[in-house]
This record gives structure tokens, sequence and C-alpha cells, in this order.
């Protein structure tokens, strides 16, 4: 199964050249909160936004009006993405029966939500907009990109909290696997940059406080870590059967070649002690990719800078791949797009693809204080410049969802 498109809307950049350049220059994307009034109220005032996206770039005035910021966004990525496969003018000669799309989001529309939401209680419900609905509701964005191209296929969306779209990339795998799809656009969306959502992990002490320092708030595996940074934006990548893409001359950009998922059955919110479900999942990928521990050169990492998530992750890294732990490299792209929920697992699939394909590792940045109980290969403030043939990337979810998903580098074999 190969990779032939790749498309980015994130914090550090409106697409995939963009992000990937300020991922290297270990740029933040983390600020004060511009999309609303923030004031003292609020515990967390910082987020890491897409800045100047405009989203009239890829659908007319009427459309934007009639669509959630987070499906602006998988329309961006989609068409980023078909692009780059080679299909920039749809899916002309290609049999759309057989061109899926599953696009994951953790919370869809919640900016309609609360928007309408007001309207009702200040209005009343005659007022209620006749979109919200279909504006809202998390599957409208899989189904908007399915009718924008035509794709008749498998189509739906995948909700699994943080580990949405990571369920959504592995998915398409499986459905080209088992034969029921040529082609498959998968990936992830959201944008809860919203005062409900802020409001709501704010209030489950989820989030890092650091009002004073936003860019640097962010850092995983630092002893100092104390929460996530709340991100947005989206990720998409084209998948393709390996001789469908020959067949039609397609530029294949690396390759998908194991998944794995598991559930803790433990906690609503913490994960299970030593990262038993995430070692599971991660054993599960390597078995289906027929790979050994010592074939994997890099993990990129859930990461959240959340102190629970970072020691578990670890744990269970050194449970899964033994002295081979100290010899990969394991970092969090998270430390610079912040946390992107339901668009976290494609974000860093496709930025699981580039490592692959050039050879680079981005840093974790604003390391300060080592963690004893977190002392793998990190990458702290430093790209690495090395050979990577394997990669995997992990996600997890609020319910105890676990996904994981190995890449391999396209050799041209």
């Amino acid at each position: 199964m190969v990779v032939t498109g790749l498309g980015l809307v994130t914090p550090i950049g409106n697409d995939v050249e963009s992000t990937w350049d300020a991922l290297l220059a270990g740029r933040s994307g983390a600020g004060p909160i511009t999309q609303f009034e923030v004031d003292e109220r609020f515990d967390v005032r910082f987020a890491c936004e897409v800045k100047g996206f405009e989203p009239e770039r890829y659908m007319d005035r009427k459309e934007i009006k009639r669509t959630d910021r987070f499906a602006q966004f998988a329309l961006a990525v989609a068409h980023q993405a078909m692009e780059s496969a080679g299909l920039a003018n749809g899916l002309d000669g290609v049999d759309r029966d057989r061109v899926g799309v599953i696009i994951g989001s953790g919370i869809g529309g919640i900016a309609t939500f609360e928007e309408q939401a007001r309207i009702l209680i200040e209005r009343g419900p005659q007022r209620i907009s006749p979109f919200f609905v279909p504006m809202f509701i998390s599957d409208i964005a899989a189904g908007l990109v399915s009718m924008r191209y035509g794709a008749r296929g498998p189509n739906y969306a995948t909700v699994s909290a943080c580990a949405s779209s990571a369920h959504a990339v592995g998915d398409a795998f499986r459905i080209i696997q088992r034969g029921e799809a040529d082609v498959m656009i998968a990936g992830g969306t959201e944008a809860t940059v919203t005062p409900l959502t802020m409001a709501g992990f704010a209030s489950m002490k989820a989030l890092s406080t650091r009002n004073d320092s936003p860019e640097t708030a962010s850092r995983p595996f630092d002893a100092t870590r104390d929460g996530f940074v709340l991100g947005e934006g989206a990720g998409c990548l084209v998948l393709e059967s390996l001789d469908h893409a020959v067949r039609r001359g397609a530029p294949i950009l690396g390759e998908i070649v194991g998944f794995g998922q598991t559930a803790d059955a433990h906690h609503l919110t913490a994960p299970a002690p030593e990262g038993a479900g995430a070692q599971l999942a991660m054993r599960a990928a390597l078995r289906d990719a027929g790979l050994s521990p010592t074939d994997v050169d890099y993990i990129n990492a859930h990461g959240t800078s959340t102190p629970a998530n970072d020691l578990n992750e670890t744990l269970a890294v050194k449970a899964v791949f033994g002295d081979h732990a100290y010899r990969l490299v394991m970092g969090s792209t998270k430390s610079m797009t912040g946390h992107l929920l339901g668009a976290a697992g494609a974000v860093e699939s496709v930025i699981s693809v580039l490592v692959c394909a050039r050879g680079v590792i981005p840093p974790t940045i604003n390391f300060t204080t080592a963690d004893p109980a977190c002392d793998l290969d990190y990458a702290h403030n430093r790209r690495v410049e090395r050979p990577v043939e394997v990669a995997i990337s992990n996600s997890f979810g609020f319910g105890g969802h676990n996904a994981c998903i190995a890449f391999r580098r396209w050799d041209g074999a």
C-alpha cells in the first residue's frame, strides 16, 4: 500500500512545505487566542491557532457560509493531497466507485454548535439555521470531500477522540487491503479553539497554564510539563494500492505497511498503567507489517506534554522495543503544533511519511529539565539527520483508544 498524496493545514503552516520548514526550524505555533475574546475568567488564554487560512482558495463564498471551520480545513487538505497525488483535475480516468473518503474528527463543528446554542437561548428556536445540523455533524467533512470529487466508494467519519484520524488512516489502509477500493482519501480535521472547548479542557486540568509564555508551554517529556496546548488544523493522505498507483503513474511518497488498534479498558481519560494498551497497539502494528522492533528508526510519539501520557508512552516504548528503545528517536511534533485532537493522527502520519522520505527528524522543542523517568532520545531542541527506513506514529484518545500506524520509506522496488 502506497501513499501518493499529502495535505496539511496546521498552526505552523497552511500547506505541507511551510509546515515542514517550520518543524525543522523548531517554530512554535502557540500564542494568545485571537478567535474569540478572552478575559481573566479563562484559566487558559492561549492555543495553537491556524493563522492566515484563506478558505476562498478552496471554495466559493456560499459554501464558506455553509461550512464550519473544521470542514473548511478538510476540503483544503484534501485539495492539497489530491493535487500532490497527480489528481488535481479530479478523478478523470479513475473508477469513482472504487475511491473512498474517511475523515476523522473528535468533536466536529463545535463553533457552529456554540453559535447556534447562543441563538436558541437569546432569540428562540425559530432563528436556528437550517444548516446547523449539516454544519455541526462530524461526518460532514468526509461527505463534502466525497461530493467534491465524486468519490462513491466507502465514505464515513471516525470518532475516537485524539485517535480519530489515526483510525481513519488505518481503516482506509484496511479497505484497500480487502480489495474494496483502489484509492482512499484519508485524514482528520479539528477546529476547537472555542470558548466552550477551551473552558472544558481547562476544567479537567488537561491544558498547560503557561499564559505568560505560550510558545514554551508544550514541552513533551520534560520534567516541568504541565499539560497540552490545544491546537487546530487538518491532515490528509491519498492511499492507493501499488498496482493502481503504478498504472496511473502516480508519485509514490512512501508506504503504509501496518496498523494496530486496541483499547485500554481502564479509565475515562487516564492511560493504562505502563501504557499497557499502547504496548498492544504497537506490537500489533509491527506484527501486521512483518517488522521486528529493531527495524524501527523513528517514533512520532503521541507526546502530549501531560505528566501521565509522556511517562506511560515512554514505559510502553521501553516494553515493546527493549534495548532498541535507546537507539531509535522518539520525537513529539506536538511541541510545535500543539495537540490537534482528532486531527493529530493524520497530521502526524503525514509528518512520518516525510521523515522517511527526507531522512530528517524534527526536534522536540522547549526542553529545559530532564525527567529521569523519560530517558529516551526525544530529539530535544535539535533536529536529527539520519536515514529512516521505518517510522511508526502513535495516537491515543480519551476513552482508552489506541492506534499505531507503521510507515516505510519507498525505495522504488
